[in-house]
C-alpha cells in the first residue's frame, strides 16, 4: 500500500522506517523536502532516513496525492495547516490515521491542551475535511511502542481507536496488527477522541515520574 506520513520528525521517521520493512511504499511529507539535512529534533535527519531505509521524501501535498492511505503525524498546533498545504482535493475519500495530539507548549512544560472536553483536534479535522475518513489511534504512546507493542510488557497493553467510518477503522486495525497489536479497543464514534487526547496530560506526567517514557495504558475488562 501507498502511504504518506505528514511529518518528518521522530514520529513520521520512525512509523515510516516500520511500514517500509513491511513492504509498504512510503513517502514523507514535509514542508522542505530539499532540506535533507536538516536536524529533525530527537530524530535524525531525513538524509540518514533515507540512507536507512529507502523511503520518498516530498513536498505535503506530493506525498499525499498518490497516497491510498494518509498518516497525520504533524504537530497538533500544526496540523490543520499542514493539511491546508495538502489539499482537500488530495484528501477526498481517503483514510487519515490521525495520531497528532492537541498540545500546547506556549506556557512551557508541562504543555496544556488547546482544545478539550466538548471537542477534539481528530473532529476539528473531520469539520474541516467532511469528505476524509478520519480515525484516531496511536497517540496515547511513545514512537517505539506504536511501531513494536511488544517492546513493553509482551504486548500486554492497549491501543485505542475512534472514527466514523467502519471501514476506515477496519484498515487501520488491520495496520495496527501488523505492527504487532493484538488489544485494540474500538471507542465508537470520533467523538471519543477528546478521550483519548486528554490522557496526554497524565501520560506526560507519568513520563516526567517514572523517567521513561516506555509506558503504556492497559484496560483490564
Amino acid at each position: 500500500m501507498h502511504i504518506a506520513i505528514l511529518g518528518s520528525g521522530i514520529v513520521g521517521q520512525t512509523l515510516g522506517a516500520k511500514l517500509l520493512q513491511l513492504g509498504h511504499q512510503v513517502t514523507l511529507g514535509t514542508r522542505n523536502p530539499d532540506q535533507l539535512d536538516d536536524s529533525k529534533g530527537m530524530a535524525g535527519t531525513l538524509r540518514d532516513w533515507q540512507a536507512q531505509n529507502g523511503g520518498a521524501v516530498a513536498t505535503f501535498a506530493d506525498a499525499a496525492q498518490a497516497a491510498e492511505l494518509i498518516v497525520n503525524a504533524s504537530s497538533g498546533a500544526a496540523t490543520l495547516e499542514v493539511l491546508k498545504l495538502v489539499g482537500a482535493e488530495h484528501l477526498t475519500g481517503k483514510v487519515l490515521l490521525d495520531i497528532a495530539n492537541p498540545l500546547d507548549f506556549s506556557q512551557g512544560m508541562p504543555p496544556s491542551l488547546f482544545v478539550k472536553d466538548t471537542d477534539s483536534l481528530a473532529e476539528q479535522i473531520q469539520r474541516a475535511y467532511p469528505d476524509v475518513r478520519v480515525v484516531k489511534a496511536l497517540n496515547t504512546m511513545s514512537a517505539a511502542l506504536m511501531v513494536d507493542p511488544q517492546a513493553l510488557a509482551a504486548g500486554e497493553h492497549t491501543v485505542f481507536m475512534a472514527g466514523n467510518d467502519e471501514a476506515a477503522k477496519r484498515q487501520v486495525a488491520e495496520l495496527l496488527r501488523s505492527f504487532g497489536w493484538s488489544d485494540l479497543l474500538d471507542l465508537g464514534d470520533l467523538s471519543a477522541a477528546r478521550g483519548t487526547e486528554m490522557l496526554l496530560p497524565i501520560w506526560l506526567r507519568l513520563w516526567q515520574t517514572l523517567g521513561t517514557h516506555m509506558l503504556q495504558f492497559k484496560i483490564v475488562r
